[in-house]
């Protein structure tokens, strides 16, 4: 069984697609890619992954919206969106967990992305207050 972190590319840019696939699978990712929006939209609702990594200026649907499809399907997949620009509006970013522009580190994003998939770590706050849910519900039975 296969225990890789599993990204879901989706860039309109077959060039760049391929470039930061092969990237993205040295560094010891599994990557699922498309370059049309509403195919990867499709393909989204019948696959698991870990991670969806947006391009954010793609016809038909931008990253932005894609994110927004995607938090809808699977709440809890971070989603980062690249673009070619700096800076993007807040309302662009409303259902993004990170965005990297242009002049981005490849490093900063790999870390970012290995950051997002991290399992959660359980304090004892957590586990106590799991605890008492686990005992009311015993003493309700």
């Amino acid at each position: 069984m296969e225990n890789r972190t599993t990204v879901f590319y989706v860039d309109d840019n077959p060039k760049s697609s391929r470039l930061l696939t092969s990237v993205l699978e040295e560094c010891g990712f599994r990557v699922i890619t498309k370059n049309d929006p509403i195919e990867a939209l499709a393909l989204c609702q019948r696959t698991s992954f870990d991670l969806a990594l947006l391009d954010y200026e793609m016809p038909a649907m931008s990253g932005s919206k894609l994110a927004q499809e995607i938090k809808y399907l699977a709440p809890d997949v971070p989603v980062v969106l690249i673009s070619g620009r700096t800076t993007l509006p807040p309302s662009e970013l409303a259902f993004v967990d990170a965005h990297f522009g242009f002049g981005t580190v490849l490093d900063d994003l790999l870390w970012t992305m290995r950051i997002l998939v991290q399992p959660k770590l359980v304090t004892l706050e957590d586990h106590v207050a799991g605890q008492r849910e686990i005992t009311r519900w015993a003493d309700s039975t």
